[in-house]
């Protein structure tokens, strides 16, 4: 799967793509917006860029996962949130306008923070081959990842009906593109695909699990309205993992390091689902905080 033109040359032209559709939902208030919420970001993305990569880490190592996936599994906690994770905050009643806060500004940080925390667990883990994100990955990362969404915020800014027109088809194209990857992931591995089930399936099961109640519960803990702790939880728990899949097989060549982030995008939605009903099924015994009023 690793040496096909549709690998190296569709997928992160269809990446690019989807963050350019990205773009076209942003504008450079919602990066202004953050002066307004400073607790509330500073809460999402201390737990996004700290934590997460630390449970990644303590999970893979109590697992003792084999390199490349342990390597795919920190790869995955570095993926920002996306798309995804706004529409499951709307399902949910979150704050909608924070999910789109926190994706604009985790779209720019990811360019450091992938490539940081993938090249460290690289080393740590003794990942054979020439795996590194050396200076040329690293430029393709944010080529991909982050212009598109520039372009895409410069468009909108400029043509607005065509940006609220391109949403729906470009969301339409994201799952699609995430639903072949994933599947042609999990296919060219199956070989292996049981015992990698059986490794990464319980790793990433409990990543989710963990990721979905820290941002919850971290943003209760600090006194955030009940929509910013959703908000918080889809924008933590659902992972861009296209973003990851993409790096994994296209930057790195890595087909067992993309696993990981396939079998992810397949339990996120079950898990995520499941969560959400869990948390808003009892009304918040708060009035004021339902109404958003710290972000807002």
């Amino acid at each position: 799967m690793n040496d096909s033109a549709l690998i190296t040359v569709g997928l992160p032209i269809a990446l690019a793509i989807i963050m350019f559709g990205l773009g076209l939902t942003l504008t450079v208030a919602d990066f202004r917006r953050v002066a307004r919420s400073p607790k509330a970001v500073a809460v999402a993305l201390g737990l996004q860029i700290v934590v997460l990569p630390l449970i990644a880490f303590g999970l893979v190592t109590a697992f003792d996962l084999d390199p490349l996936l342990a390597v795919g599994v920190m790869l995955l906690a570095a993926s920002p949130g996306g798309t995804t994770a706004t529409l499951f905050s709307h399902l949910f009643r979150g704050d909608v306008a924070l999910n789109i806060t926190l994706t604009a500004i985790n779209s720019v940080l990811a360019a450091v923070t992938i490539p940081v925390i993938t090249n460290l667990a690289i080393a740590r883990f003794d990942a054979e081959g020439e795996l590194g994100l050396q200076l040329a990955k690293v430029v393709q990362v944010i080529a991909i990842v982050v212009i598109p969404v520039a372009i895409g915020m410069l468009v909108r800014s400029r043509r607005e009906e065509f940006a609220e027109r391109a949403d729906r088809p470009v969301r339409v194209f994201s799952i699609a593109v995430l639903a072949l990857v994933s599947i042609g992931a999990l296919l060219s591995e199956r070989e292996n695909l049981v015992d990698y089930a059986q490794q990464v399936g319980v790793v990433t099961g409990l990543f989710c699990l963990a990721s979905l109640t820290l941002g919850y519960a971290g943003a209760r803990l600090l006194r955030l309205g009940q929509p910013q702790a959703i908000a918080c939880s889809m924008e933590i728990g659902i992972h861009n993992t296209t973003v990851a899949l993409t790096i994994a097989l296209s930057v790195l060549d890595s087909t067992e390091v993309a696993i990981p982030s396939a079998v992810y995008s397949v339990l996120m939605y079950i898990l995520a689902t499941a969560f959400g009903f869990l948390i808003t099924r009892r009304p918040t015994r708060r009035p004021e905080a339902a109404r958003g009023e710290e972000v807002r």
